[in-house]
């Protein structure tokens, strides 16, 4: 493709961005339906950029026959994209080594929705929004923050490494890419504002929230204490059905019992088995299935059911759970 080919196409790709941007730090976008009855099928995988080590090939072989038994329309990977230090830029081999040549299944040549994460924010984070590496490989889409609207359901993903403390007071040596982030109190108020408008506005059938933070876990990483604080209550007061994450890297679902939300953690894209259980930091009647392993998760939504599946490594499901509308409803 030569120069003005490439720019023409990066003109194009950022004048769409213009036109579903809306005020502050959340940017609306929307896939288009592929199914007659307007139900869709999503993959979820997260923390999984190891340039195909840690079993991350194989886990992608057994993603891509699953989601052609699913019938996939997108696939949703929940932050931590490039290990261990996100990317060096927009011509860093690591997108090609951990992304598009691992994930080369023909059913995985779907819009792959990321947001950011911790590791992901230790490189170029910008990097990885570049329209550049869209025009790389179309399956990619990367934004801090943005809706996404389906014909039944509407997924809010939001930007949680900035929530955290840690990374501002003890950066543990590492140096993380602020830019468009600082002054870090105004842009917290702002998204969280933003989420809040969006939400109390939404009509869909389904609201999921996404972030790469844990809220509920039980995993190594635990509770993201930020996030029950600032985000947790919106999440609440405006019925949002789901909060998925990844950052713990494991398989995880734990359930509200005083509110519809459930929290489904699926973050064993690569790396696992790192030992953490912390019985203390939910009400054990909250938990409903953890797996400190490597794994994938799969939701099918109608406009009256969701169904959720969590699978390992071979394909096998370890984790079945699904509820019909009216069941959120009654809660």
């Amino acid at each position: 493709m030569g120069s003005n080919s490439q720019l023409m196409v990066l003109i194009i790709i950022i004048f769409v961005e213009i036109l579903v941007t809306v005020n502050g730090e959340l940017h609306r976008v929307v896939h288009p339906a592929t199914k007659a009855d307007g139900s869709i099928s999503v993959l979820v995988i997260g923390d999984w950029g190891r340039k195909g080590m840690y079993n991350q090939s194989q886990l992608a072989y057994q993603m891509g026959i699953t989601a052609e038994k699913k019938d996939v329309d997108f696939i949703i990977s929940t932050g931590d994209n490039f290990y261990p230090s996100g990317l060096t830029d927009e011509n860093d081999p690591a997108f090609d080594e951990s992304f598009t040549n691992i994930y080369t299944a023909p059913s995985l040549l779907k819009k792959w929705y990321t947001v950011l994460g911790n590791h992901d924010y230790r490189g170029n984070a910008i990097a990885q929004l570049s329209p550049i590496l869209k025009a790389k490989d179309s399956k990619w889409f990367c934004m801090k923050s943005f809706i996404l609207n389906t014909d039944i359901a509407e997924f809010f993903f939001i930007d949680t490494t900035p929530f955290e403390d840690k990374y501002f007071t003890d950066p543990e040596d590492e140096v993380y890419d602020w830019r468009g982030v600082l002054p870090r109190d105004k842009y917290l108020s702002t998204l969280l504002r933003d989420l809040e408008s969006a939400l109390i506005e939404s009509r869909a059938k389904w609201k999921i929230v996404v972030g790469h933070h844990t809220i509920k876990s039980v995993g190594i990483h635990g509770n993201t204490k930020k996030l029950v604080q600032k985000v947790l209550p919106i999440l609440e007061a405006n019925d949002v059905d789901l909060y998925i994450n990844g950052h713990d890297h494991c398989l995880e679902h734990i359930s509200s019992h005083h509110s519809r939300l459930q929290f489904l953690t699926s973050g064993g894209g690569s790396k696992a088995w790192r030992g953490g259980y912390d019985r203390t930091s939910i009400n054990e009647k909250e938990m409903r299935f953890y797996y400190d392993g490597q794994g994938f998760m799969t939701m099918q939504i109608t406009e009256t059911d969701i169904d959720i599946d969590f699978y390992d490594i071979f394909g096998n499901v370890l984790h079945k759970w699904g509820a019909s509308k009216s069941y959120f409803s009654s809660i």
